[in-house]
């Protein structure tokens, strides 16, 4: 599989994003899209009591007394970078969990878009959830360098908008991944497919973490971006067909 230039367009993404959204409610995916939905209001119920109860303490800890005079700056920074990291790491755990049914739901809406009939067969789960560890690793080396940044006085101010583009790219890998992956795509050929169109990705994994963001929204918007991510993969390899074909 090969993709395109024009899979650097934004609007492309986003049109992907919003027509998964539009196929939430499909009856066909539904019993591909209720497990993940509970999967992640456990989840990120979760996530809100701790950071409801131990955010703000958290923070207080990380502010040093000699720079309490910088508080009224320093916290709100603080808190951006947390609240993205928290509900990152977060996201990839509820996505670790809901993966199998992900990657269901993924070839279903494939089948959907083909207008074929989905004939839905379950990966192994140990390959599954390997697959996603390896990208949560990757994830997870890459976060350490900005969780140092967030804590350093003077250069954390740039720590909101390096998190915010560090989940963006994420949320692509992540979704995009389970399309990828039932083409038999692996995890170190998916990073340079998406990196080909990183405009593109940057754009539907920063819509994605937007949503993920929204409080009661986010239970939905995992699945709706794998059904988007399918679509947008989808495009992609059609529209290199098409160029494979003028070309000859």
């Amino acid at each position: 599989m090969a993709f395109v230039q024009r899979g650097n367009n934004p609007l492309l993404a986003i049109k992907s994003f919003a027509q998964g959204v539009g196929l939430l409610g499909n009856p066909k995916l539904r019993k591909f899209v209720l497990i993940p939905v509970l999967i992640n209001f456990l989840v990120y119920g979760v996530a809100f009591a701790l950071g409801y109860y131990y955010l703000a303490d958290i923070i207080d800890q990380f502010i040093p007394g000699w720079l309490q005079w910088l508080r009224w700056i320093l916290w709100p920074l603080f808190f951006i970078s947390f609240f993205i990291g928290g509900f990152f790491t977060f996201t990839v755990l509820a996505n670790l969990i809901a993966a199998p049914f992900y990657g269901m739901l993924s070839a279903a809406a494939l089948a959907i878009l083909s207008g074929e009939s989905a004939t839905i067969t379950e990966a192994p789960w140990p390959k599954v959830i390997k697959a996603e560890l390896k990208r949560a690793a990757y994830l997870g080396s890459r976060a350490i360098p900005l969780v140092i940044l967030s804590i350093i006085p003077g250069i954390n101010v740039l720590a909101p908008v390096l998190w915010a583009l560090f989940g963006a790219w994420g949320m692509a890998l992540e979704y995009m991944a389970y399309p990828l992956e039932n083409a038999g795509i692996l995890f170190s050929e998916q990073r340079k497919l998406i990196g080909s169109v990183r405009w593109g990705a940057l754009s539907f994994g920063g819509l994605a973490a937007a949503g993920l963001a929204l409080p009661l929204i986010n239970i939905v918007v995992a699945p709706a971006a794998v059904i988007g991510a399918t679509i947008y993969v989808r495009e992609l390899e059609t529209n290199r067909a098409q160029t494979d074909i003028e070309a000859a």
